[in-house]
């Protein structure tokens, strides 16, 4: 099969919104590269292991957000996507977000699913968590719980931010019982909740790529009794009760999904999501409060926030 693969010019600083953009106009994940986020080969981090100076030195001076979309579905959605860089262009006066220009390109799935690797390196995403590719090695200290995982078409491998609030959230707060990660995704969430301690985990998705790769995932970690994934359209057909839900999906689906959630929370149960541009956080904040949650806690990395609510 064949992709559509469309690339954006824009600045550090652009990277999430341009990310936020594309996912709102049709795109399923992004990929951001952006050679401030590969380590520095003379001065390692705790959080990088040593990368080839030769792909530091390959990488591209501007930030470039790459999403792809299927060929069929390439050509109106490549539209809605050109006017609403048009309108975000016409907003920057100040040029914070760069040329936000526009190419495209045509590739094979098989290619896809290989040259996104070389950027995706293991990190930790919260104080006990590394997320570590499959293909990847990583010197594990006193105390790291490591998620093996392997994205293939189910993951944006650009940015982390999101993921990197729910784990957080998630590690906090979790303190037992039955878990729900709605748009499971590759599975990491899942799977860093199992890793956490919980025994019951249900991961749902409506994509049969993204079903496929978080059973493999879960697999790779050794979690097959605790997790299940199942495919599905977010609650639609689920009849379980939960302690705890996690979300790491856009805005609109948090605040069309907080008040249906309840009949799915136990009284007391948490509900930790993400995906929420800054542009929305208060929109979700609000859904939430009227749904009959109570806020416990908002964070935010980047352009991105992330809130745990609990239902009262």
């Amino acid at each position: 099969m064949e992709y559509k693969e469309l690339t954006v010019s824009t600045t550090t600083f652009g990277a999430d919104t341009v990310s936020a953009l594309l996912m709102e106009n049709g795109a399923a994940g992004t990929q951001i590269i952006d050679r401030n986020d590969l380590p520095d080969p003379d001065h390692p981090g705790k959080n990088w292991e040593l990368m080839d100076r030769a792909l530091i030195d390959q990488a591209p001076e501007d930030v470039l957000v790459k999403c792809w979309l299927p060929e069929n579905e390439a050509l109106p959605l490549t539209e809605r996507i050109r006017g609403a860089l048009d309108a975000l262009r016409a907003r920057d006066q100040e040029g914070a977000l760069g040329p936000l220009c526009l190419s495209l390109d045509t590739i094979r799935e098989e290619d896809w699913a290989e040259n996104w690797k070389k950027y995706f390196k293991p990190f930790r995403v919260s104080e006990h968590l590394v997320v570590k590719p499959t293909w990847e090695t990583w010197d594990k200290q006193p105390g790291d719980l490591i998620i093996e995982l392997d994205p293939g078409m189910a993951f944006g491998t650009g940015t982390h931010e999101t993921t990197a609030l729910c784990i957080a959230l998630i590690e906090k707060y979790y303190r037992g019982g039955k878990l729900l990660d709605v748009g499971t995704g590759s599975g990491i969430l899942a799977i860093a909740a199992a890793l956490l301690g919980a025994t019951d985990v249900l991961g749902v998705d409506i994509d049969p790529d993204a079903v496929r790769v978080a059973r493999e995932n879960v697999e790779k970690n050794g979690l097959e009794g605790r997790v299940v994934i199942r495919q599905g359209d977010l609650l639609k057909g689920l009849r379980e009760t939960f302690d705890f839900a996690a979300a790491n999906i856009l805005a609109p689906v948090i605040c069309m999904l907080a008040g249906p959630l309840t009949s799915h929370l136990k009284p007391g149960g948490l509900f930790v999501c993400s995906g929420i541009i800054e542009e929305s956080a208060s929109e979700v904040e609000s859904a939430l409060l009227s749904a009959g949650y109570e806020i416990l806690d908002s964070r935010r990395k980047g352009d991105w926030h992330a809130f745990a609510a609990r239902r009262l």
